[in-house]
């Protein structure tokens, strides 16, 4: 859980012992807590079953779960104009927990994301029709080197293209869910 020099909310104290250091920023919307430092509705029960864990098991789970990772060489790749470096997986150990109205909302959203993409994906492998009316460059396509020619043309046995999609979701200043960055 978060440390750090951070100002309280105000508010009643809180009752949980995972949450006494825990210290909500001012003026940043926290997931977890509300302005008075008690876990929102959707963390609630989550919130008292790491609890009855306790702070050493949890500090424990969490470790074996890094060392799983860093064992079984889990990792993903960073492209930039050095080229392509491998990254330790950033795992977060405790999830972001969502009010089940709000998800409806933005799985809604990512599935029409990952549909685009796969699209998309279709487009640029089968009738090109993306980079024949001009909406994308034919050079930028040709110049990837994820771009596999002697695919084009082909269908895949499945139908799809696009095997794995995730995103990586945060909320903006304005409230809403963004989405800021994607894997696929």
């Amino acid at each position: 859980m978060a440390k750090g020099n951070h100002k309280r909310g105000r508010g009643k104290p809180q009752t949980h012992s995972l949450l006494e250091h825990y210290q909500p920023i001012d003026g940043v919307v926290d997931e977890m807590v509300d302005t008075s430092g008690n876990p929102r509705p959707a963390w609630k029960h989550f919130v008292e079953a790491l609890e009855e864990l306790g702070a050493e098991k949890l500090g424990q789970r969490f470790a074996r779960a890094d060392q799983y990772l860093r064992d079984a060489g889990v990792y993903y790749r960073v492209y930039d104009k050095a080229g392509a470096n491998e990254r330790e997986w950033p795992l977060a150990h405790v999830p972001v927990l969502i009010e089940e109205s709000e998800w409806a909302a933005i799985s809604a959203g990512l599935v029409q994301r990952a549909e685009l993409f796969e699209e998309t994906i279709a487009d640029i492998y089968g009738p090109n029709r993306l980079v024949e009316k001009g909406i994308l460059p034919a050079g930028l396509i040709a110049a990837s080197p994820e771009y596999l020619r002697p695919v084009v043309g082909t269908k895949p046995a499945g139908g799809h293209f696009l095997h794995f999609c995730a995103f990586e979701l945060g909320r903006g200043p304005d409230g809403q869910w963004w989405v800021l960055g994607e894997r696929t």
